[in-house]
């Protein structure tokens, strides 16, 4: 992602440039303390995603996302800023967050993975692939675009949760009882009925909004939904990782493209328990995969990716010792001691904070044998 950081104070650009700079994917091409400054870089260089300040003199934040809406340029805006009473407006014209400072990492990467999945569907879109396609994203939370590219807003979080759990259920009809037990568990089983009816109404006239007609089946007490020809990318996901038997040199570029369709869990912060099993499912297939390309990248010297990657899997999961011996073994093919050091104590602390334990055999001794191939 090409990101560019509008706002008119030099402070907020170390910030946003720190914590930027430590989300993998992410490219920082230019720091802007007006929007005509920014307009004029963006008419010769490609930007995918701008972080932008709404209060700043001549030209607000928000004017300057009207008018580079009213241009048709593909660009994704994050509001930053101190003020909250902007965000309806915000949201109006389709930013796609609003974020109230103090900044932290952990929002920043949830909308930056949320702009890498809608920029990979313009890409689609570009290429002339599904064009006229009903787009559904739910790796890192759950978006619906048509084929124009806007996006669905619901008109209640439970009608996005029940478009979520028939998207998962795709293919057959689930039962009544089982949605009500599952969407809304602990309601009276009168009211659970009522509600799913009003819930499905309301999610019919979500999608209608956006021209999208998915079939909303009901029968014999169950509901199902055909989404035929709709582009969903967890399902492309799983699909392109399943075909890397092995990696290596022939299909390692592929490899590397199905890696940037996770850009989160499944569903993302929402979480929604009644997919745990398969957002554990999913995140073990990815981890797997990933060991498997960054071992093809090691083979092949792209020691940098191989390094960003397990330190990306590294996030998820700090105790994975494989990850953790992966990860030493490329930072050591940097030639990079120090990093080796500190990721290995890193780890140590990690481990006798957590369980109480020290490293295996195994791992403090390529820890040793590494450091003197280092010296």
């Amino acid at each position: 992602m090409r990101i560019i950081i509008i706002d008119d104070e030099k402070a907020m650009h170390l910030i946003m440039k720190k914590m930027l700079s430590k989300i993998s994917s992410v490219e920082i091409v230019g720091l802007f303390r007006d929007t005509e400054a920014a307009a004029s870089f963006m008419n010769d260089h490609v930007v995918d995603m701008a972080f932008v300040d709404i209060s700043m003199p001549n030209e607000s934040g928000l004017l300057f996302a009207k008018r580079m809406a009213e241009t048709g340029r593909n660009l994704q805006i994050a509001f930053v800023t101190s003020h909250k009473e902007y965000a309806m407006e915000a949201f109006d014209i389709y930013a796609i967050d609003y974020i109230v400072k103090p900044v932290t990492l952990e929002r920043l990467e949830r909308t930056v993975n949320r702009a890498m999945a809608i920029h990979q569907f313009a890409v689609l879109a570009e290429t002339g692939r599904n064009r006229d396609t009903v787009s559904i994203f739910c790796m890192g939370g759950l978006e619906v675009r048509n084929g124009q590219r806007l996006h669905v807003k619901w008109r209640s979080q439970k009608s996005a949760e029940l478009f979520a759990y028939l998207l998962l259920n795709r293919g057959r009809m689930v039962a009544k009882a089982r949605i009500t037990d599952d969407i809304f568990a602990g309601m009276a089983a009168k009211n659970a009925e009522n509600y799913l009816h009003t819930t499905v109404y309301q999610m019919r006239k979500s999608l209608e909004s956006y021209g999208i007609e998915l079939k909303i089946e009901s029968d014999h007490g169950s509901y199902g939904m055909d989404i035929t020809g709709a582009y969903i990318d967890f399902v492309e996901l799983e699909e392109k990782m399943k075909r890397f038997g092995v990696i290596d040199r022939s299909n390692l570029n592929e490899a590397k493209e199905a890696e940037e369709l996770y850009v989160g869990d499944l569903f993302g912060d929402k979480a929604f328990f009644w997919a745990l099993s398969d957002i554990e499912r999913l995140s073990a297939m990815y981890t797997a995969f990933v060991k498997k390309l960054a071992e093809a990248l090691l083979k092949n010297n792209e020691n940098e990716l191989a390094v960003r990657l397990l330190l990306k899997l590294l996030n998820r999961d700090g105790l994975d010792e494989e990850t953790v011996s992966m990860l030493l073994a490329a930072l050591t093919a940097q030639k990079n001691r120090t990093a080796v050091a500190e990721q290995y104590m890193r780890y140590v602390k990690l481990l006798r904070h957590e369980l109480g334990i020290g490293p295996s055999k195994r791992l403090a001794n390529q820890y040793e044998r590494l450091l003197s191939e280092l010296d």
